[in-house]
């Protein structure tokens, strides 16, 4: 009996020597994408003895569960997360630094790297970027006796237009998301970007008290009467709903709702979102998302690599230009270059980024959040004024840094 227990034993040992190692991987969404699937096998296929082993969470909990089992000491190797969050994470020593070298940061379209970065270390690698463009109607443009073929460059010449079209037409002409959700506070960061404005600094001052900034809420206030009623019910996507039913003037919305129009009769445009009076050029909100590699899995060297390997140009590029998903690419190259000379849709989404800004890091991202949002809210409703609003907003994120 005590040689067949010793037999068995070295059988389980060798039989556990022989497994694959693996790295675990929190993977947001429905499904995994197919071009992450043919990378993942090519991956496993170049590293013999390691496994990656994805585990899909739908958006809602994804990013709560990675944080659930690093806080309960079982973490994850690798978990998709929004970049927003690293800075919280790496305070609360839950990750690890995913150094870049000087190329890789310069193989990035400029401020990318930025939206990782806290206290001089890259806390991530970015897997997804999203920017923001002007998408017109140009039939209600027509309707209301605008040129179609002209759309708003500037904050003016938008308030105006989605005035005109409101009053010529009886349809709103300009989109407003003001619902108690995340994308209500993107919405309105990319007014301030648009207006070289900011609402936190690179050292860490809260700045949202700024005459930029509110010149942008006071932009928020103009435009509100000519929008769609009772802003406070839409996020985003609801708001391009309503604008791929042909029943708003304008939004500004991701690369997603180009793949969306060429499936609708609506005669439509995109640019560059209007500019504030303080603007240096076309700007937006930058927004990444991020693979996180969590400290004491054990694998965390191993899981570095594959992170940037799976987001290396060549995976990269065919995961971010299937058009559909909304992504704007991380990294200039000649496929780039090919996609937007096929497709002019593509280019104001890049041209944006030169004068963009990264999504402000904060320690308390939630009650950052809730603050800005509660900020515009108070504003579109018409319960505060601009400055008052800011004011507030400004003295409760002080506590979130």
């Amino acid at each position: 009996m005590a040689l067949a227990l010793l037999g068995s034993t070295a059988l389980g040992a060798m039989t556990a020597e022989a497994a694959d190692k693996e790295i675990s991987w929190i993977y947001c969404g429905d499904k995994i994408d197919p071009i992450h699937e043919k990378y993942i096998k090519e991956w496993e296929g170049k590293n013999p003895g390691w496994k990656v082993a994805p585990e899909v969470v739908g958006w809602a909990q994804c990013q709560d569960k990675a944080t659930t089992l690093a806080a309960a000491g079982t973490p994850v190797a690798m978990a998709y997360v929004g970049s927003r969050t690293l800075k919280e994470f790496a305070q609360n020593d839950l990750i690890v630094p995913v150094p870049m070298t000087d190329d890789e940061k310069k193989g990035y379209y400029p401020h990318i790297v930025d939206t990782v970065t806290f206290e001089g270390n890259q806390w991530g690698v970015p897997i997804a970027f999203s920017t923001k463009a002007l998408y017109w109607n140009k039939d209600l443009f027509k309707q209301a006796g605008l040129d179609p073929e002209k759309p708003p460059t500037t904050w003016a010449e938008e308030i105006a237009a989605a005035k005109t079209i409101k009053e010529k037409t009886g349809i709103p002409g300009y989109g407003l998301s003001a619902k108690t959700f995340d994308n209500t506070m993107h919405q309105f960061m990319h007014w301030v970007y648009t207006n070289n404005a900011t609402v936190i600094d690179a050292d860490g001052k809260v700045t949202l008290d700024s005459p930029g900034v509110l010149a942008a809420l006071q932009a928020y206030k103009d435009i509100t009467p000519y929008s769609e009623e009772g802003p406070t019910a839409y996020e985003q996507n609801e708001v391009r709903a309503i604008f791929l039913d042909g029943k708003v003037g304008m939004i500004q919305a991701g690369s997603g709702a180009a793949a969306r129009l060429k499936d609708t009769k609506i005669n439509w445009g995109v640019t560059t979102l209007p500019l504030g009076p303080d603007a240096k050029g076309p700007g937006t909100l930058l927004i990444t998302d991020s693979l996180a590699i969590f400290k004491g899995s054990g694998v965390e060297d191993k899981a570095i690599e594959f992170a940037k390997y799976i987001t290396s140009p060549e995976p990269q590029g065919e995961y971010e230009l299937q058009g559909g998903a909304g992504l704007t690419p991380l990294r200039p190259s000649a496929k780039v270059d090919e996609f937007i000379k096929a497709d002019a849709s593509w280019k104001p989404f890049i041209d944006g980024i030169a004068y963009g800004g990264p999504e402000p890091l904060f320690t308390d991202y939630k009650g950052f959040q809730n603050s800005m949002i509660e900020m515009v809210q108070s504003v579109v409703t018409g319960k505060a004024e601009p400055a008052d609003a800011i004011k507030k907003a400004a003295g409760e994120i002080e506590a979130f840094k």
